[in-house]
């Protein structure tokens, strides 16, 4: 099979095009057929080493974490699922080692969810991670009808869904982002903020007696929200360990297919919008990953590995 893939640690210039066996169905997986996948920022991170005091990788790498397509085979103790299906998942593993962005890829059944025929393959494989972890960061702040709630970083992929999910809960929801974003975010029901210089002061200008809830996507921002946080409030971070030693929790979200399939059915329904900026071809994963890293990006970037 075509994978991409990186035999050390560095930057765009160490991803290569190989060709590797089809990986083996161990029981309880399923072994799907890909047809799109999508990049994420962690992908290019984890190839700079910088998850390596978190996980171990096993060279040579094949990236990637999100992912749809079809079964292709069906391992032992794994009946919920049948060849043929479509279906998505966050297939992120214990090491980092056989991702998606490869023609195959094996993922443990209880991570697949069966993708609704209304979603396209492109938006089933850009909601995965930042569906998932947008979810768990609202599930996690006990987000509920009426609150204040901050959203640091809330015109990425993780923060526009955290918006929709936020806003549809009925919770008055602000937002930070660059001011080209501002349009984007009053679309999806949020107040913009400009984030720099004098946000403390916006933000208290906008709520004076505090948020119930601040979500960090972004990082380097936990003064900002400890300095608007209502006394009882909840606040978490994606990008930040620091929040655990101020009350607040540091996330990192785990694969789940039944919450993926509860996400798709959403977005099936119209109730969840994910934008997608582009897509490349599998062979030019380096060019995708540039453009993660230079910010230009106005939505998720996917690869197309199979039709």
């Amino acid at each position: 099979m075509r994978a991409m893939t990186y035999g050390t640690y560095g930057g765009n210039d160490v991803l290569e095009l190989t060709e590797l066996p089809r990986p083996k169905v161990g029981p309880g997986e399923v072994r799907i057929r890909v047809t799109r996948a999508s990049v994420n920022p962690v992908d290019w991170k984890v190839m700079s080493g910088g998850l390596d005091g978190l996980m171990d990788a096993h060279f040579p790498v094949i990236p990637g974490w999100d992912v749809a397509g079809t079964v292709d085979e069906v391992g032992p103790d794994a009946p919920e699922f049948s060849v043929g299906e479509r279906v998505a998942a966050y297939a992120r593993k214990q090491v980092v080692a056989a991702g998606t962005f490869a023609e195959y890829v094996t993922v443990y059944a209880n991570d697949v969810a069966r993708v609704p025929e209304a979603v396209p393959d492109d938006v089933a494989a850009a909601l995965p991670l930042t569906g998932l972890t947008a979810l768990r960061s609202m599930e996690t702040l006990e987000v509920r009808p009426g609150d204040r709630v901050l959203l640091h970083g809330a015109s990425g992929g993780v923060g526009a869904m955290a918006t929709q999910l936020a806003v549809c809960t009925g919770a008055h929801v602000v937002g930070t982002a660059s001011a080209r974003n501002h349009e984007k975010l009053s679309a999806l029901g949020a107040t913009p903020v400009v984030y720099g210089d004098g946000l403390e002061e916006r933000l208290q200008d906008i709520a004076p007696d505090g948020f119930d809830a601040v979500a960090d996507f972004a990082g380097g921002v936990l003064e900002t929200t400890l300095a608007v946080l209502r006394p009882d409030g909840r606040h978490v971070s994606i990008a930040d360990p620091a929040v655990t030693a101020s009350g607040g929790r540091w996330l990192w979200v785990r694969p789940d297919g039944p919450r993926l399939s509860g996400l798709l059915a959403r977005v099936a329904d119209g109730g969840l919008v994910v934008d997608i900026d582009r897509t490349f071809d599998l062979a030019d994963l380096a060019e995708a990953f540039a453009a993660s890293q230079d910010g230009s990006a106005r939505g998720k970037l996917v690869l197309r590995i199979a039709d």
